[in-house]
């Protein structure tokens, strides 16, 4: 019988494996192909459907990114990760807090394409606008904004340090500090844009056709010339090390309750 522990493993790494799908093929069309990545994250998901099984690898996204989102919302609120509740840790456990909201977001995106195809719809900006109409939308946006700010800013750090490999495991191929190094400072810059578009959508009255997602914020970047060039690369190479993390992250395990898991590095 397999126990809660090794359910929430298995619902992580297919969480990493759909992250790995989404960031190869955002790095490759922003590499190959300027009319697809000029629709942003629609465009990758188009690519996505346009596969064999297309849109069963669609529906293994918006399960795998819901179970990442999850995993995210659980490193906020029970500190599986052992941030700790100082300034720091709770920083990035916000950061987490961010990370899990724009992964939710990319689920519902792709489980629009499997169920409803390229006529899906607006998505963030639909979701941005309905935000917006509540009394507190604008503050609540900027918030996120912040967070994203803090989600780049450890991304960057990680990606400097290598620190992320102390999570991984010591059979993890040599070349997973340099493919995750590259691939976390590209997001940080992918995270900063996104960040700046929540921040001005939210306080500075930029509406909701300002915030961006994860394929739009690398869109507007394509006439920034050899810096979108780097990122593409970067957010290609973070795709391959998601499938190292696929493998070889290691994966909090629940605790004996079921509620709060417990590191075991």
């Amino acid at each position: 019988m397999v126990d809660k522990s090794e359910k929430f493993s298995t619902l992580v790494r297919v969480g990493y494996f759909s992250r790995a799908i989404l960031y190869s093929m955002l790095g490759l069309i922003a590499l190959t192909s300027a009319g697809r990545i000029s629709k942003g994250t629609n465009g990758v998901f188009e690519a996505i459907q346009d596969f064999p099984l297309g849109t069963v690898v669609l529906w293994l996204m918006v399960v795998g990114l819901l179970a990442y989102a999850l995993f995210r919302f659980a490193s906020t609120v029970f500190d599986i990760e052992n941030q700790g509740s100082d300034t720091t840790g709770w920083a990035h456990r916000l950061g987490h807090a961010g990370s899990a909201i724009g992964h939710l977001a990319l689920a519902y995106s792709a489980y629009k394409f499997a169920t409803a195809g390229r006529d899906s719809g607006g998505g963030a900006q639909e979701a941005a606008s309905g935000v917006l109409s509540m009394e507190f939308g604008g503050v609540v946006l900027g918030l996120l904004g912040i967070a994203f700010f803090a989600t780049a800013f450890f991304q960057a750090k990680k990606g400097l340090t290598g620190s992320f490999m102390h999570r991984i495991s010591a059979r993890a191929p040599n070349q997973t500090r340099l493919i995750g190094g590259i691939g976390y400072v590209a997001r940080a810059v992918v995270f900063l844009v996104i960040g700046w578009s929540l921040f001005k959508a939210g306080f500075m009255s930029g509406g909701s056709d300002q915030v961006k997602t994860l394929g739009d914020a690398v869109a507007s970047l394509a006439g920034e010339g050899v810096v979108f060039t780097l990122v593409a690369i970067g957010l290609l190479a973070f795709g391959l090390f998601s499938f190292v993390l696929a493998r070889y992250r290691i994966i909090p395990d629940m605790g004996v309750h079921g509620k709060v898991p417990q590191f075991r590095a």
